[in-house]
């Protein structure tokens, strides 16, 4: 049985869900019963998120008509670009996207005309556009058209550069969406659950989801992984680094994982990822520098890589700058979220815990004339 006064809630079951299953067997990670390599291997982003807001894998005329409403969904109100623009340029991006999530949700707020699945579509497909079009006008002045006609990393990856973007590297983010779309009672997506169980509104529930990832134990741990990759010129300065950081006791950001017990099962997949785009671009060295921290933190520290790890050097390649790496997590997530905030609703009860009180016995009243 649990010890119910372990901190973070460990081992404790905080609600039932019928999305995903995380950690199962040591291994197992399923949406809606689908494997997530099958996911990664077989199915676009789309057809994921399909699968999470709607609880099946959609049929061609689903498809077609969900990848439409995204594509249809992108631009934003001109009030919001408006407060895009008023934004300070050196804003942290998740602060950005917290805010342009704020913003939309006075300009298009939930009601009967906009219904969960309406806003979380909505999220879905304009999230990239609130992040660079701010990215954009702060960086080079330029208002960017956020409207594609491409499939959400394309989209992406067309905002971020300007261009059509090589096909490994639109399928290599495609797969990286997936595979962090997802993830049980994660943090963020507990968080966006005890909001939308005090029956607040679906845009207020994000807004409790983004800024919990904003965290370096959640989803700022690419960021921190890939600082720690380029603080390393070559794989033998990486295995001294990190060896004198272990004997230091410092943090390691991007192994292990409060769940998985022998690995993350998206590591593989990310992984593969980061070594194919290497071969692409004929240039290995984050990719060798980032197998010999895995190596040494396996040797050393028996920690596996977790997402976030390899997720980072493959971001790098895909030219993705460093403060934008938890936010495309953002992204990727609003349709987990999304769908954890649908459920919740559906069979709500008010999430409030129970805390182990330890502090001191009841205590006498003193007037402050005879405090010492």
């Amino acid at each position: 049985m649990a010890d119910k006064r372990a901190g973070g809630l460990v081992d404790i079951i905080a609600g039932q869900t019928a999305i995903s299953t995380v950690g199962k067997k040591g291994r197992d990670l399923t949406y809606r019963g689908y494997s997530i390599h099958e996911l990664a291997r077989l199915c676009s982003f789309e057809e994921t998120s399909f699968l999470l807001l709607h609880g099946k894998l959609p049929n061609e005329e689903e498809l077609s008509d969900y990848q439409g409403r995204l594509i249809e969904n992108r631009r934003l109100p001109a009030a919001v670009y408006t407060i895009l623009e008023q934004l300070p340029a050196d804003s942290h991006p998740m602060d950005v996207l917290r805010t342009g999530v704020s913003a939309l949700a006075s300009f298009e707020p939930e009601g009967y005309e906009r219904s969960a699945t309406a806003i979380a579509e909505r999220l879905i497909a304009c999230s990239s556009s609130i992040l660079l079009y701010w990215h954009h006008y702060h960086r080079s002045g330029i208002r960017i058209d956020t409207r594609t006609e491409e499939g959400i990393a394309e989209h992406f990856l067309m905002l971020l550069h300007g261009r059509k973007p090589d096909p490994m590297h639109a399928k290599a983010l495609d797969i990286s969406l997936t595979l962090y779309a997802e993830h049980e009672f994660n943090a963020s997506t507990f968080a966006a659950r005890v909001t939308t169980s005090t029956m607040s509104d679906f845009y207020s529930a994000v807004t409790t989801g983004i800024g919990t990832l904003r965290g370096n134990l959640h989803g700022g741990a690419n960021e921190a992984a890939m600082e720690l990759i380029e603080a390393f010129s070559s794989p033998d300065e990486a295995e001294a680094g990190v060896q004198q950081m272990l004997l230091q006791k410092r943090i390691i950001m991007g192994f292990g994982h409060r769940v998985y017990t022998v690995s993350d099962p998206r590591s593989d997949i990310i992984k593969a990822i980061s070594a194919k785009l290497a071969e692409h671009a004929d240039d290995w060295k984050l990719y060798d520098i980032s197998e010999r921290i895995e190596s040494v933190m396996m040797r050393k520290k028996k920690l596996f890589p977790n997402l976030d790890f390899y997720s980072a050097s493959a971001y790098r390649m895909l030219g993705i700058p460093t403060n934008l790496f938890t936010p495309l997590f953002v992204v990727s997530r609003l349709s987990g979220w999304s769908a954890h905030i649908i459920e919740q609703r559906a069979s709500n009860r008010l999430i409030r815990p129970n805390a182990d009180y330890t502090g001191p016995d009841r205590q006498t009243w003193v007037p402050l004339h005879e405090r010492e």
